[in-house]
């Protein structure tokens, strides 16, 4: 029985590195080609794993591409860095929290954004996970205002400070200003924290 358990989870982990190996290598396409350019066999040759095998772990590109922005959020921490956010009691402090959250996604993870907005103009499937992506985004904002309620300034709402929030973390915000610009993505985050602290705080 131990020794079926242990093949059992040996060909688990084999399983899980094969799907990061082609998430990986479709990732590197999808930025460098765009996503409707690459090939299911593109990825196949550049990750060295045969096509059914693509095929028979993902099914499609959506999904490949999804795998892609999985393992990405998760190397960015992004649910630690909220779960801090949002439970720290220094209201300065979680905004800090905030902008190093947006600064990791971006920083790590530009390209599949950008990869995720070409593939939902050309792919439904595409576009629909996306949406929800944005949704589940504007409630992890949502719920780190909710937690400030009674301590933003005077005269904003909740409504107001999910509006601003939004639009100042736009990745389009973020590649003019750290791609374009050549601003370091430390001071990218610096300046959103004094942003957030000084609009939604008064300080």
């Amino acid at each position: 029985m131990a020794v079926k358990k242990e093949l059992s989870r040996h060909r688990q982990r084999q399983a899980q590195a094969t799907r990061q190996a082609i998430a990986l290598a479709a990732r590197r396409l999808f930025s460098e080609q765009g996503y409707v350019a690459t090939t299911i066999e593109a990825i196949s040759e550049a990750a060295e794993i045969p096509v059914p095998t693509i095929y028979s772990a993902f099914g499609n590109k959506p999904a490949i591409l999804e795998e892609a922005r999985r393992l990405w959020m998760t190397e960015a921490d992004v649910e630690n860095l909220h779960r801090r956010a949002v439970t720290t009691p220094d209201v300065q402090k979680r905004l800090h929290l905030a902008a190093q959250w947006t600064r990791r996604q971006f920083e790590l993870g530009y390209d599949v954004i950008s990869v995720y907005q070409e593939a939902a103009r050309a792919d439904p499937r595409v576009a629909a996970v996306w949406r929800r992506v944005m949704l589940r985004r504007e409630a992890a904002v949502s719920e780190l205002l909710e937690s400030m309620r009674g301590r933003l300034r005077s005269g904003l709402t909740l409504r107001q400070a999910l509006d601003l929030y939004v639009t100042w973390t736009l990745p389009e915000v973020y590649r003019n200003l750290v791609l374009e610009r050549a601003w370091s993505p430390n001071k990218y985050e610096r300046w959103l924290a004094d942003l957030l602290i000084r609009e939604f705080l008064g300080e």
